[in-house]
């Protein structure tokens, strides 16, 4: 039989109480390993195929039990909620609003679908409008970053002023002396 079939054997083919590795793994007669150690599994679902090393081995050892598995898509789950959230806020200031909203989702998406989903779409559609602006002329583009300035001028002002009570404006003349 071969690694590839999921099955680990001796070379006369029969089962191994011992990963390929060398160190004891609890299994039955029928070279399965029992449920009752979870060490065990972990460690043979993390050495089950040279290609999963790195986080993706180390997750898929996590994800071998049932508990493993409930923990880690809460972990991963209320990490990528809290990044997707807190850039979800920084988007309309200056700063990275944008850049962790995507990390979030990139960590939402070692374990949900639907987040790795929404996050190639994204991906997608930034590329095109980067391409898109990319093609444009110098008047198109310098209007773009135009737009873009005065909206955050604009969103820094009236966030001030609605959160703090300052009229930046008045405050810049008082400076001044106008």
């Amino acid at each position: 039989m071969a690694i590839s079939d999921g099955v680990r054997g001796t070379q006369d083919g029969g089962p191994s109480p011992t990963g390929d590795d060398g160190r004891p793994g609890a299994t039955d007669d029928a070279g399965t390993p029992q449920a009752d150690d979870a060490e065990a599994l972990k460690t043979e679902a993390a050495g089950r195929s040279p290609i999963r090393s790195g986080l993706h081995g180390r997750l898929d050892a996590i994800r071998a039990t049932r508990t493993g598995r409930l923990t880690l898509k809460i972990v991963i789950g209320a990490i990528g909620g809290v990044l997707v959230v807190a850039g979800l806020i920084m988007v309309p200031f200056p700063g990275p609003g944008w850049a962790v909203v995507f990390a979030g989702l990139a960590v939402l998406a070692l374990e949900f679908h639907w987040a790795h989903r929404l996050l190639e779409f994204g991906k997608k559609t930034l590329s095109a409008w980067i391409t898109w602006l990319g093609r444009q002329n110098l008047f198109v583009k310098a209007g773009v970053i135009l737009v873009a300035a005065a909206t955050a001028t604009a969103i820094v002002y009236f966030g001030v002023k609605l959160s703090f009570g300052l009229d930046l404006i008045v405050e810049t003349q008082k400076l001044l002396h106008l």
